[in-house]
Parts: C-alpha cells; structure tokens; sequence
C-alpha cells in the first residue's frame, strides 16, 4: 500500500514539474519603429521624348544612266560636290550622233523641196482644169502626189526631232541642284543604254529622315503633321550628339503593311551645313504626349515586385505601401502618371525593412558627401 502511493506521489511531482517547464517566458515587447527619410513628391517640368530608329534619306535622288549607248568621252565634275540643275556632268561620243542629226536635216530639206514641187504642179493643174485643158485624173494625181509630199515632210520633222533627243542624251545633265557622288565609270568606259549606272545625285538641304511605327500610332503622327513645335522632333546623331536644328513631318506613308502592321514615316530636318549624310543612322526622338508639369520623386524611392513599382509614403508615424504608375526617367528621379499626389510624403531611405502598416520613425537626413560627422 506504501508503495503504492509513493509512486502515486512521484507521478505527480513529475507532472507538475514537466507542466511548469513548458510555459516560455511570454515575449510581448512591440518592434521598434523604424527610421526613415522622406522627401515631398513635387510637380515639375517633365519633358521626355520616344525615341525611334531613323535612317537619313534624300528627299530627292537619282541615278544616272544614260539613254545612248557609246564611250564616255567626258566628265565635267568633281566627285562628292555641289552641281547646279542643267550643268553638264558626261559625255558620250558625240560624232554618230551628230552625223544622224544632219542626215535628217537634210531629208526634211528634201522632203520640202518635193512638197514644194508638188504644190506647184497641182497649182498649174487646176489652173488648166478651169480651161479644160488636162484631164481631171492628172488633177485627182496631182493632189494625192502633193498630199505624199506633206507626209514625208512630217516623218522627216519627226526624224529631226528623234535625231536632235539622241544628240542631246549624248551629253548627260544635272536634273536638279544636288549633290554628286563618286563616278561608277572612267573616261573611255562604253555604256549601254538604260543599264549603264553612271552616278547618282541627290539633294541635300533639307534632308529626311524615315521611321517605322506601329500602326497603333498612325493617329499620334497625324496629329503631329497638322500641329507640332520646335520642340516635338529632336535627333540624336551616331556619335550620341543631338543634331541643333529641328525637325517637321514631311510625309507619311500611303497605308500599312500588312505584313509587319507598321507604317513608315518621313520627317524633314534642315540640313544647311551638311552634317546629314544619305544613309546615316540616327535616333528621332518625338516629344511623348505625356510631357508637361507632372509629379516627380527620386527613382531610388521605388521598388518592383512581379513586374509591378511600389513606393512607401509616411502616413504620421505609420508606413503605407502604395502602387505607382511610372512614367520616364529624368536624371535621378522618375515621372509619377498616377498613384502619387503633390505634397505626399515619400519615404526614400530605410524602406528595406518595411512593410505595410510598419512604424515609423524619422531619421536625421543623410550626411552629404564628404561632410565631417556631426559631434
């Protein structure tokens, strides 16, 4: 019986004594609040642009190939300048052609001389045949012989005309004021008509400049070409340096492709001291539409989560985590579209360790660089 309850009493103690061993010390002390820096989101001027990959092109270009065919006897230029409209750039061995030009010269000198012959007879013709004196089937010959003689004058003004064009594509001109580029041939080099490519003019000033959009944005550039500032087209050239003049639309494309969905668009820029060059690279920046005084907050405030920006704005002493719609950069801060108001306290430094609804405490502000530490 004695045993029985001493190991009824041990049993208890040992009970009682693994219960006291599993209550922990009850830990109910609040975090403390952290220390943050804030800054005051604030309106500023907010100009961005979007940029697009341009090539620099002629507003007017040509090859020149010649419609004769023979050697070149001439070049009249100098590679790489400036020619004036009609100035004489090639020759082409002019003697066949001028031979042919006289030989039909002188088959419309025939050619009148007959006419003239036959103008006569039918005149002495009819003159008899008032008098009854010829036959009226020497009268009826006589005019179709005067009306063979007017045609043969025709083909041969004709053969006079054809002859003096050959002559003159013998000697090939400048079409227009441009720019010539190297010659594709030497002096002596024999051409065939219509394939021979000799060289190629263009214009210079002013001077295009083409971009492929999306055609989501047909109706932006529309408007731009009705209305639109020293300030809505800037370019960038290949060395990263912005070109100083300004540029317009000059054209936009007939209709889309149907198998990109894009359109192409030309802008026209000045281009008096020839720094565009046909065929350069560049960058267009256009003005984005979104551009004026908008909210602006130091970029190093924001973090991203799946794709999403959030910021944490200092609510008192509590911190809330808020979602931002993000426009462009601007140096070190970054557009605001929507999420932030002017005057909201935005927590830019101590955000690490915070999440939403955490304390917070304002910190001293950072030390400047190089500053001595306060004592």
């Amino acid at each position: 019986m004695k045993n029985t309850y001493a190991c009824c009493i041990a049993a208890l103690a040992l009970l009682t004594a693994t219960s006291c061993g599993n209550k922990a010390p009850k830990q109910d002390a609040a975090l403390p609040p952290t220390p943050v820096n804030v800054i005051e989101a604030k309106k500023a001027d907010a100009l961005y642009y979007d940029k697009y990959q341009g090539t620099v092109v002629a507003l007017n270009a040509v090859e020149l190939r010649s419609q004769v065919g023979g050697f070149i006897t001439g070049i009249f230029f100098k590679e790489g300048d400036v020619v004036k409209k009609g100035a004489p750039l090639y020759e082409i061995d002019r003697r066949k052609y001028v031979a042919a030009y006289e030989q039909a010269k002188a088959n419309l000198l025939s050619a009148k001389a007959n006419l003239s012959k036959a103008q006569k007879d039918i005149d002495r013709y009819n003159m008899l045949l008032k008098n009854d004196a010829v036959a009226r089937q020497t009268v009826d010959q006589a005019t179709a012989n005067f009306q063979t003689s007017q045609s043969q004058v025709a083909v041969a003004q004709a053969g006079v005309a054809s002859a003096a064009t050959d002559l003159s594509y013998a000697t090939i001109r400048a079409p227009f004021t441009g720019r010539i580029g190297i010659s594709q041939v030497k002096l002596g080099a024999q051409v065939s008509p219509g394939t021979t490519l000799l060289n190629t003019i263009s214009t210079g000033n002013p001077i295009g400049v083409d971009v492929v959009v999306n055609e989501q944005d047909i109706n932006r550039f529309y408007k731009l070409q009705k209305a639109s500032s020293d300030t809505t087209f800037k370019l960038i050239l290949p060395d990263g340096t912005e070109y100083s003049k300004h540029g317009k639309i000059f054209a936009i494309d007939r209709g889309v492709s149907d198998q990109t969905g894009t359109i192409k668009v030309r802008v026209q820029f000045p281009n008096a001291d020839d720094e565009l060059k046909d065929g350069m690279s560049c960058v267009l920046q256009v003005l984005n539409d979104n551009s004026g005084n908008r909210v602006q907050i130091p970029y190093k405030a924001v973090t991203e989560q799946m794709g999403e920006f959030f910021v944490f704005i200092s609510q008192d002493t509590i911190a809330e985590q808020r979602k931002v719609v993000l426009g462009p950069r601007i140096q070190s801060n970054v557009v605001v579209m929507d999420g932030i108001k002017p005057g909201e306290k935005v927590i830019t430094e101590g955000f690490q360790r915070l999440r939403d609804g955490g304390k917070i405490t304002l910190g001293p502000p950072p030390a400047a660089a190089g500053a001595a530490p306060a004592k």
